[in-house]
């Protein structure tokens, strides 16, 4: 075997034996920053060394401080597993070394990306037509999206961003729900919108944005550019805004509707749950991320846009030395150059199949809502509601005793979930997004909930 094949075969083994891991393991990492530090640390050797000894010490040596995302019982933050079939075609991925931001160059990419995004939209509701473009996550997805809003609200103000700039623009009114996710404030500080110029609009106990509300913001002052995020699942409670009524009202203003779904956007694959998103295709644009729900491997967000021709006007690169074919990739994101990283979605959808998506999402719920069930049955644990659709909420008596909690379960390593706030209390936050997750490990997370709980408030 050549150095390529020796180095292959090195990884293949590490990465087997850390997938065979994952049942056992420790979920939480067992070395911290420093420690992982001292052990890849050092000055740069002088000599070289044999690609399958790096590849083998790399994957001996990080072993510690892996964190078992892929495993079945990491709860933290909304992060999903990886599926086989997307696992597969992500290596195939990287053997490739495809630059898949041209359509006349990379074809074979290219097309799998597109097609996945066709997909997509099927799955989801969207436009047949929307351009989707395949970036890092969601927090660049709601960038992308609200970049391309605001260009095309001040093309119909009168005003060419891309030949004029901001300086000197019409302001852009942004309008945002009072529980929306911190990347939506993040993506407008890129776009040149600062916290202090976001228009927040009340929300209910759930997170969700109040009809009456916004209809008010919009109805006070004189017509403005404006867009309105609304938002497909709130990451602590999961509860979805009420797109049939929100959307009309921002119509009503001439606002671009654009909705966060990095999550939630999944609800519409299943039959049962899709309900939740009823009229959400009647915005103009979209964010979601594969990784999350559908379990492809890192990094995978979509950038939905209703009609391509925003897209590019925002983003069309330049060079008159590069080939430009019919929606080429680099002209709806701002990456000129990047992996294939769509290719793990189609492999994803294409061994789910329309049906296998849909029992996806609709397991994750179940198991949300059983993990929910057997928590209300643990002395001292109050769970906050019951969940609409993949995350669940609960606390202790106190907040020291919940935030106690939450570090003994990672230290514990049974389970991740992390801590949050919400409504002024402490809470710790399980997001059911693995498909890996079966009825006997939520029962064995439960078996250490119960456990840390007695130990931190023992009973009088």
């Amino acid at each position: 075997m050549d150095e390529r094949e020796r180095a292959l075969s090195a990884a293949h083994r590490g990465a087997t034996d850390f997938l065979d891991s994952l049942s056992t393991r420790p979920v939480w990492p067992r070395a911290s920053l420093d420690d992982m530090l001292k052990v890849f640390g050092g000055p740069l050797p002088e000599q070289g060394q044999d690609a399958a000894t790096v590849v083998a010490e790399l994957a001996e040596r990080a072993d510690p401080g892996l964190v078992a995302i892929p495993g079945p019982r990491f709860f933290g933050f909304v992060i999903g597993g990886t599926l086989p079939a997307a696992l597969g075609a992500d290596w195939l991925v990287s053997a490739w070394d495809q630059n898949a931001g041209s359509s006349s160059m990379t074809t074979a990419t290219v097309a799998v990306e597109r097609v996945a995004g066709q997909w997509i939209c099927d799955l989801l509701g969207l436009p047949a037509q929307a351009s989707v473009g395949f970036v890092t996550g969601a927090q660049m997805s709601n960038f992308v999206c609200l970049a391309v809003a605001q260009h095309a609200v001040l093309r119909r103000a009168g005003w060419d961003l891309v030949r004029q700039g901001l300086r000197g623009a019409p302001r852009v009114q942004l309008v945002v729900g009072a529980d929306r996710h911190g990347s939506i404030d993040r993506a407008a500080r890129f776009c040149g919108v600062g916290a202090d110029e976001l228009v927040t609009v009340a929300s209910d106990d759930q997170g969700r944005m109040i009809p009456k509300a916004l209809a008010a913001a919009l109805a006070d002052g004189p017509e403005i550019p404006t867009i309105v995020c609304l938002q497909a699942g709130e990451v602590h409670t999961g509860a979805f805004d009420d797109f049939a009524e929100l959307i009309p009202i921002a119509r009503r203003h001439g606002a671009w509707v654009h909705v966060d779904g990095a999550f939630g956007l999944w609800a519409a694959a299943s039959p049962g749950l899709q309900s939740l998103t009823a009229g959400v295709g009647e915005a103009d644009s979209w964010t979601t991320d594969a990784h999350k729900t559908l379990n492809v491997p890192y990094d995978c967000g979509m950038a939905i846009v209703r009609d391509p021709a925003d897209s590019i006007a925002m983003f069309r690169t330049g060079g008159d030395y590069l080939m430009y074919a019919s929606l080429d990739p680099w002209d709806v994101t701002p990456e000129l150059s990047r992996r294939g990283r769509g290719v793990p979605t189609w492999a994803a959808l294409r061994s789910l199949g329309r049906r296998g998506v849909g029992d996806l999402v609709d397991r994750l719920h179940a198991n949300a809502r059983l993990l929910a069930a057997r928590l209300r049955d643990v002395p001292g644990v109050t769970v906050v509601d019951d969940p609409p659709y993949t995350q669940v909420l609960f606390h202790l008596a106190d907040d020291a005793a919940t935030r106690a909690l939450g570090a003994a379960i990672l230290a514990d390593g049974t389970a991740a979930l992390t801590g949050a706030e919400w409504r002024g209390r402490a809470v710790l936050r399980c997001s059911m997004s693995s498909w890996a997750t079966t009825d006997a490990d939520i029962a064995l997370t439960i078996g250490a909930i119960a456990r840390l709980t007695g130990e931190i408030t023992p009973r009088s």
